[in-house]
């Protein structure tokens, strides 16, 4: 849709930077999750991004926008598995707010770009 160089979205490249810090930090994650949390967060973390290339390549510009609002979705739904895994303790206070920031400031992105698509 815009020129198919998804790579070149900051908006992505910051979703992109966020899936492979929650990969990172979810190794040390107890066993017993790695096929339950780790997978959610794994799996809701990498539908942002993937959802912004899946949208790039869309025809019009309304289709774009509505894998956009799934990305934002898909946003939400990490903050709350990164708040489910600090709260039982697998992610450490600091670890939390880095992602969590990184969270907000990425759904603040993809409101912005959907306004601007709209407009």
């Amino acid at each position: 849709m815009i020129d198919n160089k998804f790579e070149q979205l900051k908006v992505w490249q910051k979703a992109h930077q966020l899936t492979l810090d929650i990969y990172r930090v979810t190794k040390k994650f107890p066993k017993e999750e790695k096929y339950s949390l780790v997978d959610q967060i794994k799996r809701s973390s990498s539908s942002i991004p993937t959802n912004i290339v899946e949208g790039n390549e869309r025809k019009t510009k309304n289709e774009y926008i509505q894998f956009l609002y799934i990305a934002k979705g898909s946003c939400a739904e990490t903050k709350y598995h990164l708040l489910l895994s600090k709260d039982l303790n697998y992610l450490s206070l600091e670890e939390y707010i880095n992602l969590n920031e990184q969270t907000i400031e990425i759904s603040k992105m993809l409101s912005s770009f959907i306004n601007f698509l709209k407009n």
